[in-house]
């Protein structure tokens, strides 16, 4: 809370965009006064754009432009050549050009006009689509203007650059967060209402969006590396983002269309537990509603983290020059505290999350765990939220801090890879960064895989929690122990229900990010998109992954209850078993057991007396 409450304090996201003049005054919106700017503080509503009194003759200097610069309401289209055509410009058009402090009147009478307004003759101009800046159209102008923007550009430290991507590209994230948004709820009802054909259509989906992805960013990449207008730095970044988004997005299909293959036989066991699943969710309707409340608090929580990220990046101090001009001078460390802010990014996103996922497996341990199938308990959605935040808000926060930890030596490992791939020196060590290289992507691959089944191991230690109401730790160590017992039994049947929904979610980042990649090679004048796009790719799976998880977390508790209920109960009329039969057989089905192991009387899995039982609520 300490760094977002300095960031907006400190921080004025605005001038990144919308660009401000020499005394301070932010272009398109109402002004504080800076004190010794006699100048400051003005009411720029209705003049958003900014314009170079010497646009022809810009001088750089410390990453500051050397001209004077002044907010207007429209940018000269024509040629003018004398003060007169200032002054009538300006009754015409109601844009003054000259600073602010001189009389529309005064400009053919004051003798310091020549000094107080733009250089003669002003050459035409338009304004940038994006940073609202008055571009001259000069060819002799056009160029030198150009030159310095690059030089300047090429200057910023890659954070601000990316901030100016952000904030340049926003309308176009919001758009694909919103096309995410759509393609979950499309595949929740799918899921829902699950049938063979709609699985065979959302893996053809798959195929066709990962071959198509791939082709279109190694066309891209060939595209911007032949472009000759490449000059600016970030478009230079763009090449190799793009050349590092093709090989990962390449091999990405080559993986599952091989895993596709392999497991297409057995897609129909998937296809018969998600219609178990869709049946308990339809005992408990509300878990449908619960990853929509879940998206709500995400989305007020990126924008606050956008905002607070913006206002990071545009911190500083506003000080008057003797000239009653103002500078911006950054402050020291707020590299550190982005990086900071990052990591906070991480964990609420995946308490959130965590949070979500207890609420769901609390409403099923509730469900199942009740002898009268055809009456469930009432409101076990509400009760498992109360429960959630009286007893076990500490079991969510350790959870996803486990999961953080986690992907901290993954960005310090890629930050090192991408360091190693800037420095060429000798031959010595050409070699050391081959090996170095190979370890990276080891390691890489080692914590991918860590992750992903400490993930799978959270939500199982969620689901004990809500049936034993334990502590993480213990949670972890018993749900640790009934899984190893029956691993052999439900692992085949969850593996296959995961990777079901993981094309789901490979499905929704697939299409978003094609949205983007068209979004954002239309718009060209965006320069630094290939990070807006890595961050939509995020959000789109963050979004897939939300809305289908009641799926995902509804069978894999089912399951770890089921074998509960097994090693608990034996089905006779002192311990019958909760489970239903069409859950029972479909089990034994997947795992070929025996057609005597199909009755209740017989225990399908062997009982282990010295083991932890668990005691249901």
């Amino acid at each position: 809370m300490f760094v977002s409450g300095y960031a907006v304090v400190a921080g004025a996201a605005e001038r990144l965009v919308l660009g401000y003049d020499s005394f301070g005054n932010i272009c398109g919106r109402k002004n504080t006064p800076v004190e010794g700017a006699n100048l400051s503080g003005l009411d720029m509503t209705n003049k958003k754009y900014v314009f170079f009194l010497n646009s022809c003759n810009l001088e750089i200097q410390s990453l500051k432009i050397s001209s004077l610069s002044l907010c207007v309401s429209s940018c000269p289209q024509q040629q003018l050549n004398s003060l007169e055509d200032l002054q009538s410009f300006a009754r015409n058009n109601g844009s003054f050009l000259c600073v602010y402090n001189l009389n529309v009147s005064s400009y053919t009478l004051n003798p310091k006009a020549a000094q107080l307004c733009p250089t003669l003759p002003v050459p035409p101009s338009k304004s940038f689509p994006l940073f609202n800046r008055c571009v001259p159209q000069n060819p002799e102008c056009y160029s030198k203007y150009a030159s310095v923007l690059i030089s300047m550009v090429n200057e910023m430290d890659v954070f601000h650059r990316i901030l100016s991507g952000i904030l340049a590209g926003r309308d176009t994230v919001i758009g694909l967060s919103v096309l995410a948004l759509a393609f979950s709820l499309i595949l929740v009802l799918a899921f829902r209402f699950i049938q063979t054909l709609l699985v065979h259509i959302l893996v053809a989906l798959v195929v066709f969006g990962l071959l198509f992805v791939s082709g279109v960013l190694w066309w891209l990449h060939y595209d911007y590396r032949n472009d000759p207008s490449t000059e600016l730095e970030t478009e230079k970044e763009n090449v190799k983002f793009l050349l590092g988004y093709a090989i990962f997005s390449t091999i990405v299909t080559v993986v599952l269309l091989s895993l596709i293959f392999v497991l297409r036989k057995r897609l129909q066991f998937a296809v018969q537990l998600f219609r178990i699943v869709s049946k308990i969710i339809g005992r408990i309707p509300f878990l449908l509603f619960q990853p929509l409340w879940t998206f709500l608090i995400l989305i007020v929580f990126w924008v606050f983290w956008v905002a607070v990220l913006l206002s990071l990046g545009t911190a500083g101090t506003a000080q008057a020059t003797s000239g009653g001009q103002v500078e911006y001078r950054a402050l020291s460390g707020i590299c550190y505290m982005a990086w900071y802010h990052f990591v906070g990014l991480v964990w609420t996103s995946e308490f959130i999350l965590a949070c979500q996922q207890m609420v769901i497996a609390g409403a099923v341990v509730t469900c199942y765990f009740n002898r009268n199938k055809n009456n469930p308990p009432p409101h076990p959605v509400l009760s498992s939220i109360s429960v959630l935040f009286c007893y076990h808000l500490g079991t969510a926060v350790k959870g996803s801090f486990l999961i953080t930890i986690l992907r901290i030596p993954r960005i310090v490992l890629l930050y090192l890879y991408n360091t190693l791939n800037q420095k060429v020196v000798t031959n010595n060590f050409i070699l050391l960064q081959k090996n170095a290289k190979r370890l990276f992507n080891c390691c890489f691959c080692w914590l991918c895989f860590q992750k992903s089944c400490l993930r799978c191991f959270n939500q199982h230690a969620y689901t004990t929690t809500a049936i034993n109401g334990t502590n993480f730790c213990t949670s972890a160590r018993d749900s640790v122990c009934i899984l190893a017992r029956n691993s052999a039994k439900l692992a085949s049947i969850s593996c296959f229900g995961d990777f079901l929904l993981f094309l789901g979610k490979v499905f929704v980042v697939c299409f978003t990010v094609f949205g983007g990649l068209m979004a954002f090679n239309y718009h060209r004048e965006l320069q630094a998109w290939v990070v807006p796009l890595l961050l939509v790719g995020f959000f789109a799976y963050l979004m897939s992954h939300n809305f289908l998880s009641v799926f995902e977390v509804t069978a894999d508790a089912m399951l770890l209850c089921f074998a509960i209920d097994m090693e608990t109960n034996d089905g006779t009329a002192e311990k019958p078993y909760f489970v239903d039969q069409e859950l029972l057989t479909f089990v034994s089905q997947s795992n070929k057991l025996t057609e005597g192991q199909k009755h209740r009387n017989t225990r399908p899995f062997q009982d282990n007396e010295d083991g932890t039982e668990l005691q249901p609520m």
